[in-house]
């Protein structure tokens, strides 16, 4: 579940396991904050720890936000003549192509109204409307612009956060560097982002779990449903892992970048199918901003984006949206 902030890969542990051509090859281990996992079917039995582990490391010094010799930390923090990477770039304009299409609900300028709400590794700010007044000043995306391999922003002040899609976009690079070894059928899963392709060798499909968003700021929830992975990206967000309560209100991570607040709305999780993680990633944060009436209207625009919503009626009662194409794969768990 996320977001999790990045931090440079750290292995604390790592199991892989070999077996015949029947069995898969199963790595895990923690990069960015959180665990992976990838399991693959091999008929050498290779091991891709170590390429696995050398991508996540370049990746972190291209957009970690926790590395501050990372690209888009010393982007933040105005130095001249930075190179911008392959990595930077395409996470980039994929945040621009989402803010765009969602007249704004998704913004890689939120970052200051995230950590003055105090979901960062930054300590809390005194979020009153004039707090929240100063900050949305340097938040919306059309401040910055890549140009000539640079970018150009309007206010020194403004901060890019890629946090909302690069943990997608990593499972999405994991997944292509599988591709690379001509491995069909396998499934990559980082903080529960997650691409799967083809099928186990017995013919079953790979399978995921959508949790119940129950308040939960640490382990893992009862499923609500199942689903069916093939050849498909799947993220969900949810405004029930991180958040706080304080003076009896609630705040969640996912902040409205056009009023500077929390998002306050009926939509309790948001399950994105797409071709890539990373887009699947962003749309699912911008699903739980907007609000349930929105991200319907905007699926029947967008077919090419299906989603499993789970809100609440005003009874507090779990109510379900999902995509029509989704309901041969999706089945109900059972407790």
């Amino acid at each position: 579940m996320k977001k999790l902030l990045f931090t440079s890969v750290l292995l604390l542990s790592i199991s892989i396991r070999t077996f015949s051509q029947q069995e898969p090859v199963r790595i895990s281990g923690r990069a960015q904050g959180t665990t992976y996992n990838v399991t693959y079917y091999d008929e050498k039995n290779r091991n891709f720890f170590p390429e696995i582990e050398t991508l996540l490391k370049n990746f972190d010094k291209s957009v970690s936000l926790w590395d501050s010799t990372s690209i888009i930390s010393r982007v933040n923090n105005n130095e001249k003549n930075v190179v911008l990477d392959e990595y930077f770039k395409v996470c980039y304009n994929k945040c621009l192509e989402v803010s765009k299409a969602t007249d704004g609900y998704f913004d890689c300028t939120v970052g200051p109204l995230v950590r003055g709400w105090g979901f960062s590794f930054k300590k809390k700010a005194k979020m009153d409307s004039a707090m929240v007044d100063s900050l949305v000043k340097f938040v919306g995306y059309q401040l910055v612009e890549m140009k000539d391999g640079k970018i150009i922003k309007k206010d020194p002040r403004i901060k890019l956060d890629f946090n909302a899609l690069a943990q997608g976009y990593s499972v999405d690079l994991v997944s292509r560097l599988l591709d690379s070894k001509k491995i069909n059928n396998y499934i990559v899963e980082i903080g529960g982002e997650v691409y799967a392709k083809g099928k186990k060798t017995n013919g079953d499909n790979w399978k995921v779990g959508i949790e119940k968003p129950l308040d939960n700021a640490e382990g893992s929830n009862p499923l609500k449903a199942i689903v069916k992975l093939e050849n498909r990206a799947l993220n969900t967000s949810g405004n029930y892992r991180k958040f706080y309560i304080e003076n009896g209100v609630r705040y969640s991570h996912e902040i409205n970048p056009k009023t500077g607040y929390p998002a306050h709305n009926t939509l309790l999780s948001a399950t994105l199918f797409v071709g890539d993680c990373m887009t699947a990633d962003a749309y699912a944060t911008a699903f739980m901003v907007m609000g349930l009436d929105k991200s319907v209207k905007f699926l029947s625009e967008h077919h090419e984006l299906l989603a499993y919503l789970i809100y609440s009626d005003e009874n507090g009662n779990y109510k379900i949206f999902q995509s029509d194409e989704l309901k041969n794969i999706i089945t109900e768990a059972t407790d």
